[in-house]
């Protein structure tokens, strides 16, 4: 299969607005003339291009597979970026990620329109508006960990990398408990298994109980898979990770 049929086939909303721009920039520049037909590798992407009303136009459909892979791409980029130089541990992981999801020769073609969109200006605040527009909110949090796992790749999360993630976290529509409740995710400290269950330490038994339930069923790795399978990996980690939290306080309040 052609780049541009693997793009095309799996993209839906993020032909319209910020978001298709970049793709149009990024596809365009690529080299790599001719697909397996024969015919221009933009022919196919163009085409559906045209067919394809523009996001504003849309009531707001389930999140595609496609339209989520590429907006992770993106975001990504501008995560790496957010501490001015680009660590190649960091780079390395948003690859691997895409091997686990995808196998090799698909993550080769994810990376390859990465490295494109890496040498972009990103106009954060409308690609976010985009997301939060079109994307279910069990598929904005999944973005959120992802971004907090590449910003961790190099071994420590950086004050502007969190500054960054805080900043799209704010433009999707994700609330700041959720943005604090993935972050402590990515933390060691006393107090993270309160902060992923989203309660304080003044909590009560009942409402430690009643806060596991409510954040086991946000993240339950059901809420994603209209993603496919290979994002409900990460979905996974997090709904662990949830678990795990609920575990320790059990053992420390002894219920």
């Amino acid at each position: 299969m052609s780049f541009s049929k693997w793009i095309g086939a799996g993209l839906g909303w993020s032909f319209g607005g910020p978001i298709g721009a970049i793709i149009g920039l990024v596809l365009g520049s690529i080299i790599d003339s001719v697909s397996d037909s024969g015919t221009p590798l933009l022919g196919d992407w163009q085409t559906k291009q045209k067919n394809q009303p523009t996001y504003r136009r849309q009531a707001q459909p389930q999140t595609q597979p496609g339209d989520f892979e590429v907006s992770l791409l993106i975001l990504a980029s501008v995560v790496i970026k957010a501490d001015g130089h680009q660590d190649q541990r960091e780079l390395d992981f948003v690859r691997q990620q895409f091997v686990n999801m995808y196998g090799q020769e698909r993550a080769n073609k994810a990376f390859k329109l990465f490295k494109g969109i890496n040498q972009q200006q990103i106009p954060v605040r409308q690609v976010c508006m985009q997301i939060q527009q079109m994307m279910d909110h069990a598929s904005r949090l999944q973005l959120l960990h992802f971004l907090f796992g590449i910003a961790k790749a190099d071994g420590m999360v950086t004050d502007p990398e969190v500054n960054q993630i805080h900043t799209i976290s704010g433009y999707m529509g994700i609330s700041s408990r959720d943005f604090e409740s993935i972050k402590a995710m990515f933390y060691d400290s006393s107090d993270n298994a309160y902060k992923i269950l989203e309660i304080t330490k003044e909590a009560t038994t009942d409402e430690i109980k009643a806060a596991y339930r409510k954040m086991a069923k946000k993240y339950h790795p059901d809420r994603v898979i209209h993603l496919g399978e290979a994002h409900q990996k990460g979905a996974v980690e997090k709904f662990r990770q949830v678990q795990e939290a609920y575990e320790k306080l059990q053992k420390e309040r002894r219920f």
